[in-house]
Order: C-alpha cells, then sequence, then structure tokens
C-alpha cells in the first residue's frame, strides 16, 4: 500500500473515531435530559449538533477524496465504503439525540402523570450498544460486532412493551395523549439508536469478512 494512502486512511479511522466519541457524548446527554427531566441539558445537545453535522460532512468529504485520487481496492475499498456508512449511521444517532432533546423539552415543564416507566434499562442498552460498536470497529472484533447484532431484539422487545403500556394508560387518561406520545416518541428514538449502532456492527463485520449480514442474513448461517 503507497505511504500517502496509509496515511490517509489512518487519518479517516482517526476522524470517524472522534465523531464516535461525540455522538456517544451527546447520546449520554440526552439519556441524563430524560432520567433528570433537565430542559436545559435537552437546549444543549439542540444548540451543539451543528458540530456533528460539520464532522460528518468532513469525513465523508475525505473518504471520497480518497476513493478519487487512489482507486483503492480489496480491503482498503471495503474500509472507505465502510467509513462511508457508519459516518451517516453516527450522524443520524445524533439526530436521534437531538429528537430526544426535542420531546424532553416538549414535557420536562409539565406536572409529570403517575406512570410508572423507567427508561433506564433501555437507554444504557442502547447506549452500550453504540460503544461496543465502536469498540468492534476499534479492535476490528467480529465477535462484539455479533454480539451486538443480538442485543438488538431486547431493544426492540422493550420498545414494544414501551408502546403496550402506554397504550393502554392513554385509554384511561385520553386527555393527557400529547403527554403519552412524547413518551412514546422517546422510547422509539432509543430504539432507533440502538438500530443504528446495530448497522455500525453490520458493516464492521463486512469489513472484517466481506459478508454482507444486513436483514437477518446472519441467522441464516
Amino acid at each position: 500500500m503507497p505511504k500517502r494512502l496509509q496515511k490517509e486512511l489512518e487519518e479517516i479511522k482517526k476522524r470517524i473515531l472522534a465523531l464516535g466519541a461525540m455522538v456517544e457524548e451527546r447520546v449520554r446527554m440526552a439519556i441524563k435530559a430524560i432520567t433528570d427531566w433537565d430542559a436545559d441539558l435537552a437546549e444543549e445537545i439542540l444548540r451543539r449538533d451543528h458540530e456533528i453535522d460539520e464532522l460528518e460532512i468532513e469525513v465523508e468529504e475525505e473518504c471520497l477524496k480518497i476513493l478519487a485520487l487512489h482507486q483503492p481496492v480489496a480491503v482498503d475499498l471495503r474500509f472507505i465504503i465502510a467509513v462511508i456508512k457508519i459516518n451517516n449511521d453516527l450522524e443520524r444517532i445524533g439526530d436521534e439525540a437531538v429528537n430526544i432533546g426535542n420531546r424532553v423539552q416538549a414535557i420536562a415543564r409539565r406536572q409529570r402523570l403517575q406512570l410508572s416507566f423507567d427508561y433506564t434499562i433501555m437507554a444504557e442498552k442502547a447506549a452500550s450498544m453504540l460503544h461496543m460498536s465502536l469498540d468492534a470497529l476499534v479492535n476490528l472484533d467480529i465477535d462484539l460486532a455479533f454480539k451486538i447484532l443480538t442485543m438488538d431484539d431486547e431493544v426492540d422487545r422493550m420498545q414494544r412493551e414501551t408502546y403496550d403500556r402506554i397504550k393502554e394508560f392513554m385509554k384511561h387518561e385520553p386527555e393527557a395523549s400529547g403527554y403519552l406520545i412524547n413518551l412514546y416518541t422517546m422510547s422509539r428514538h432509543l430504539e432507533r439508536v440502538a438500530d443504528h449502532s446495530t448497522n455500525i456492527a453490520e458493516e464492521v463485520i463486512h469489513l472484517i469478512e466481506g459478508e454482507i449480514v444486513r436483514h437477518g442474513r446472519w441467522e441464516e448461517g
């Protein structure tokens, strides 16, 4: 591999990991905003969203430049393609943190209903999947990547349980439908964080093995 290409690939890796760290921070902020019902923290997430967007654009531009100048093949090409896709998923996770911030702002200053539901387990599971997916990328750890795929089902189950409970509560408290819809939507955003983290894990598997495992194809083997 030409030294210049190697250097540029290393720089791309540093940038995508920097973006990952930034996105992880926003997700943690979003979880804390939910836990503390903190509208000010939610506002900070919204105010800093441009940082993620700008870095995401930088990573994509660098990837496209490498494709144009070096025309990489084999594993180098897979790496660039993986980074482009992971870059998009990380930006979308950042958007989900912003969406959670919007929901927290919408209901944080209202009187809380007597609805016993704790997002902690679901939120921590989604955040762990994001962290693990980035670790899998750093270490090219295929076993960790496959583990993330199995965890996604758990988050999906929690999200369905949230939907069922909120739907039942809405039958008895129809006047609180707006509040309850915001509660449900927050669970949906957390579930999407897990989905995008799963996408990252799938790209890591493709990078390592050259095998596409989306849409449950990994279960067939």
